[in-house]
């Protein structure tokens, strides 16, 4: 789920604590498929935390 700068700004807060929890429970799935050796495409938990510190970004400025 890619979603740009401009779409984040345009969220409310609430959208975006929504978001940031839903994002936060992915990191922390895929931290666990990462040491049981389940994940293939390690390149998602990167992308999930850069997610992460765009939607706290978004929030911080707010």
């Amino acid at each position: 789920m890619k979603i740009k700068a401009k779409e984040l700004k345009q969220k409310t807060q609430e959208e975006l604590k929504m978001m940031l929890k839903e994002n936060r429970e992915k990191i922390r799935s895929l931290r666990f498929d990462l040491a049981s050796k389940k994940l293939k495409k390690t390149n998602e938990l990167g992308e999930a935390r850069k997610m992460a510190a765009q939607i706290l970004t978004v929030l911080n400025r707010k």
